[in-house]
């Protein structure tokens, strides 16, 4: 289904994201897990955090290929 630009999909009745919020969200995870990345690499954080917040960024920016990240 195409839809115009700036409009969202109804699905049951919700409305999804445009592709450009979507873009954006994706942008925004990338943007995150580096910077948690980098405070791992500098111990700033453990693996234990990181895997949590890795998640909650999961839920937050809703990748669009969260189910298959590892």
């Amino acid at each position: 289904m195409r839809c115009p630009i700036g409009e969202g999909l109804k699905i049951d009745g919700e409305v999804n994201a445009t592709p450009h919020e979507q873009m954006q969200r994706e942008v925004d995870y990338v943007r995150a897990q580096q910077i948690l990345t980098s405070m791992l690499e500098k111990g700033l954080i453990t693996l234990s955090e990181f895997n949590k917040i890795t998640e909650l960024n999961r839920k937050t920016f809703s990748p669009l290929l969260a189910e298959i990240m590892p």
